[in-house]
């Protein structure tokens, strides 16, 4: 079996409420995996096969955080032990291959994030979630029929707001990027820093606050490899948004997507209109991407750059380097 360099990095591939009374069915990087809490709450994760006969277990069933496989009914329970063979009877000792093999799992920022092989980096870390002065807002996992790697190249890139998100915050008006320049933006994200004018009609005006139909602002964005993505806006009336999104590839063409929300201002009566409109951007770039088939090109000189493409040509070279690490 070839290893492949990104099971060494973690995922969100399901959301906290996601995980209830049932083994929860998850796909990652053309593998499938089971996941459920134990009775003290503790998250298992595991292949989605029983050791006996490789029954599907997210078919199975919970009984006080034990997962019954639905072949043949054996029990694993904490730290994924086989605890009951009922074919054997009691007293029967239970054969060591039995018992699975666990993943790494953790639950950061209302997601599941699971990693398939020895991790080698870290969940991204987001410091806006130790903030007592930010509340935040989750939204459903989602799939979409695309490559990560083209969702990634969408988040990064600004040139697309007045055409892709005409419909929500894009102002056709305003089609140059002034250029910039990529830097550290903290110990995690990398990228860069600019103002822009956007549109603030509608729901637009429960992100912003409400004001002009017509606003700027400052907006950071930068990338964790390999899948995720902060952008960061301040408003001039002190409000205060940070967007994480964050991708899994399924497979070549599908892949799991959502965003984090957190923000400095009351949420209390605003945070679901906030939270729909921003549901609306990205089914407009989902409607985009969609379109577009396979992974985007990672070659030097395969696709055209230009001054606003410098994120995504950062990213390609860094993710270039994460996957074929051979390559020097």
């Amino acid at each position: 079996v070839v290893a492949n360099p990104l099971d060494h990095h973690w995922y969100a591939v399901a959301t906290v409420d996601e995980i209830g009374d049932a083994p929860v069915s998850v796909e990652l990087l053309d593998t499938s995996y089971v996941i459920w809490a134990t009775a003290t709450q503790d998250l298992i994760a595991t292949r989605d096969r029983c050791t006996h006969r490789e029954g599907r277990l997210s078919d199975g069933t919970l009984d006080a955080g034990c997962l019954k496989c639905p072949y043949h009914g054996w029990e694993f329970g904490d730290q994924g032990r086989c605890e009951k063979i009922p074919s054997s009877g009691e007293g029967i000792a239970i054969p060591p291959k039995a018992h699975l093999t666990t993943l790494s799992i953790k639950e950061r920022y209302g997601l599941v994030w699971l990693c398939p092989d020895e991790p080698k980096s870290p969940v991204p870390d987001l410091g806006v979630e130790r903030d007592a002065k930010f509340a935040r807002l989750n939204t459903p996992m989602q799939v979409w029929n695309c490559s990560a790697t083209r969702m990634i190249d969408n988040m990064l890139d600004v040139a697309h707001f007045p055409y892709t998100h005409a419909g929500t915050f894009g102002r056709e008006q305003e089609r140059v990027v002034p250029n910039f320049s990529l830097k550290q933006l903290d110990g995690t994200f990398y990228g860069y820093e600019y103002p822009v004018i956007v549109n603030n009609e509608g729901g637009a005006k429960s992100m912003s606050g409400g004001g002009e139909d017509v606003i700027s602002l400052e907006m950071s964005t930068g990338f964790s490899l390999p899948f995720s993505v902060r952008s960061t806006m301040s408003y001039k009336n002190g409000i205060e948004q940070t967007l994480f999104m964050t991708a899994a590839p399924i497979s070549k063409e599908r892949s799991y997507f959502t965003f984090v929300l957190w923000r400095n201002d009351d949420v209390s009566s605003t945070g679901q209109e906030i939270v729909d409109f921003e549901l609306a951007v990205a089914a407009e770039d989902r409607k985009m991407l969609e379109r577009l088939k396979g992974d985007l090109a990672l070659g030097h000189g395969d696709l055209v750059d230009v001054q606003s493409d410098k994120a995504s040509l950062e990213w390609r070279r860094r993710y270039r380097s994460l996957i074929f690490p051979e390559a020097g």
